[in-house]
């Protein structure tokens, strides 16, 4: 197919092979077309002056001689094409085209003549014979129209060929590029090209094989590690947290020994907030959360609302839910409440003073606005881990990287768009 780039066409490699070829056969036409006219012409005009010259050499071997003056009259009267005529003061033989009017078929009828001098009785006279080339004419053109066609039929049939077998030879290409973007680092396990015995789809083949084995092995090994990481961490994490938590407690803590202690606790809350998210996003690529069952959409957020108006009254931000029917999805209960928790912290973080959340849910889809920068966000990146459109932000950049994942697991989408100063995430299912 032709895919649109920067307003151009981008056209397949065997579309652009062909257009050459058809370029190469126009030309060869219109060049070949006339110069095999000339040529033909001129072969039939050579072939006409031989005959003339036969005609002449016929005259003077048979005829000349027995020729005398008182007959030339009556022996032109029975002689159509040949002529002795008066003299025309050239001593040399010449040759040219000429037209003479036909009283039988009452036109103009293109002639080949020879004029050459001739003496009868010591007088001067012109010997001239013609050639009628009508039917060189007619010869030439119906050759002309056959050799067209025969030239026409072969590039026909040259394209037609040439793009059968091209379609057949390059389909090993086409299925390669087709795996190529069907390949998910993160979803496919496996990809299947043809075999061929051509050596360079061959060497195409094997080297994609092996770099998707490559990237796929690092990935395994990275993903691996990040779970494993993140799941020998929480331990530690956990009694490092309780143990400042445990010092926070005691009364003879000074006020700068309180603060340092207190800014400690929050690092590492944020600590075990992001540790908890990479074990989230792990476990979701590894497919770990397969079981599903009917979710009631609305339920959940009823479960969790008090949490995160509590978490926006720090911010003064209103938060107004509207939910006119039961909404019911197919999915993991544990992604469905995580991915709610994500688009609540998100429109929480980002928000402003004052501002507020709307949350509106139907059947097909739950739509979370919240007010913020009065610029819309740049979407080429905010859906990868770690990536932040606001630096200063307390966030970890996974938040909308977790959404993202929760939704191609499920099969869903997920579309941002900025209209009436408010920033909106819309899930549809």
């Amino acid at each position: 197919m032709e895919q649109a780039t920067n307003g151009k066409l981008n056209k397949k490699l065997l579309q652009k092979i062909l257009n050459f070829y058809f370029i190469y056969a126009l030309l060869t036409l219109i060049v070949v077309g006339p110069i095999f006219y000339i040529v033909s012409n001129k072969l039939y005009e050579e072939e006409a002056d031989e005959d003339l010259h036969v005609l002449k050499k016929q005259f003077y071997a048979f005829t000349k001689d027995e020729l005398t003056i008182e007959e030339i009259d009556q022996w032109n009267k029975y002689n159509r094409d040949v002529k002795i005529e008066k003299f025309t003061g050239n001593k040399k033989d010449s040759l040219f085209n000429h037209s003479y009017y036909d009283a039988l078929n009452k036109d103009n009828e293109p002639f080949r003549v020879i004029n050459s001098p001739l003496k009868i009785e010591d007088k001067w006279f012109t010997f001239s014979a013609r050639i009628n080339m009508v039917e060189k004419e007619n010869l030439i053109g119906s050759t002309v129209i056959l050799f067209i066609s025969l030239l026409l039929l072969l590039f026909l049939g040259f394209f037609i060929i040439t793009k059968i077998i091209s379609s057949k030879l390059w389909l090993p290409f086409y299925k390669a590029l087709e795996k190529l973007e069907q390949f998910e680092i993160d979803k496919t396990t496996s990809v299947k090209l043809i075999e061929n015995t051509t050596e360079e789809f061959d060497r195409l083949n094997k080297v994609i094989i092996k770099l998707i084995n490559k990237n796929s092995s690092i990935y395994k090994s990275q993903k691996e590690f990040i779970e494993n990481a993140a799941h020998e961490l929480q331990t530690p994490i956990a009694i490092f947290k309780g143990k400042i938590e445990n010092i926070l407690q005691r009364k003879d803590l000074n006020e700068e020994q309180f603060k340092i202690i207190d800014d400690l606790n929050n690092t590492t809350s944020r600590l075990v907030k992001l540790n908890k998210n990479l074990l989230v996003l792990s476990k979701i690529e590894s497919n770990s959360y397969t079981e599903k069952q009917q979710v009631d959409v609305y339920h959940i957020i009823q479960n969790q609302i008090s949490f995160f108006k509590e978490q926006a009254n720090s911010k003064d931000i209103d938060i107004n839910i509207n939910c006119n029917e039961k909404v019911i999805v197919n999915a993991n209960s544990f992604l469905v409440e995580t991915l709610i928790n994500n688009l609540f912290i998100n429109t929480i973080n980002h928000n402003i003073n004052g501002g507020q959340i709307n949350v509106t849910i139907t059947s097909k889809a739950i739509l979370f606005s919240n007010t913020g920068v009065l610029l819309p966000l740049k979407t080429e990146k905010m859906f990868e881990r770690f990536s932040k459109s606001n630096p200063s932000s307390k966030g970890n950049g996974l938040g909308l990287s977790i959404i993202k994942k929760i939704v191609d697991a499920n099969n869903w989408s997920i579309k941002y768009s900025f209209d009436d100063s408010l920033h909106s995430f819309e899930v549809t299912f």
